[in-house]
């Protein structure tokens, strides 16, 4: 069972999400907080494996709250709801550690899969938006630090592809090699570049250049 701590400074979100989350026999909506503080407060509380965070909060908002609790050594997972054309501040979620994001208007599967995917460990990267809005907000010049210079040439060739939102199967298709040995490259890249996860990687490969606003994506 997924426990869920549903996050909305709004009443009636906060009670339509939970509607759509409570009907799924392997998600329990464990909590709901109206800001950052009462989410902050609530997860050390309840102790949710997921937390649904709105970026638009008062007293603190979904960016802070998130880089809060992802924090913690046993911070849970957190997937940010966004309206897209509203807020500026994806891409500082994403670096604040946030598993993913959706759309508030998306449908109830799609909201109860999401939870799934990000619970599980994994980054919400396949949907075309999660590129779109990386690209949108992330502007910087092409280069290279130091953890970048510390990656093999086909380490940058998995990151590039990573960072255009490929799955392990699409990378190891692509460059003729097994998934074992493409997740083996991610686990390098992740340790070599001091990054938490595949969101971060993401992130990472933007910022070095690797990947820029344009490039083919999945």
């Amino acid at each position: 069972m997924i426990r869920v701590l549903v996050t909305d400074d709004h009443a009636l979100a906060r009670s339509g999400l939970s509607a759509m989350l409570g009907v799924q026999p392997d998600i329990e909506v464990a909590g709901t907080a109206a800001d950052g503080v009462e989410a902050v407060e609530a997860a050390r509380r309840i102790r949710p494996d997921l937390v649904l965070m709105d970026i638009r909060m008062p007293r603190m908002d979904g960016i802070e709250a998130t880089r809060r609790l992802r924090a913690a050594p046993d911070g849970p997972a957190v997937l940010i709801l966004t309206t897209f054309d509203l807020d500026q501040y994806v891409y500082e979620a994403l670096r604040a550690g946030a598993g993913g994001f959706l759309l508030k208007d998306a449908p109830p599967g799609q909201l109860a899969e999401a939870v799934r995917t990000v619970a599980a460990g994994q980054s919400l990267l396949a949907p075309a938006v999660t590129r779109r809005l990386i690209e949108r907000f992330l502007t910087v010049p092409p280069g290279g630090g130091e953890a970048l210079h510390r990656l093999t040439e086909r380490e940058r060739e998995v990151l590039t592809h990573v960072g255009r939102g490929r799955s392990n199967a699409e990378i190891a298709e692509e460059l003729h090699l097994s998934e074992a040995t493409v997740k083996t490259h991610l686990s390098r890249i992740l340790a070599k570049a001091g990054l938490r996860d595949r969101v971060a990687a993401v992130v990472f490969a933007y910022e070095q250049g690797l990947v820029r606003p344009g490039d083919p994506g999945p």
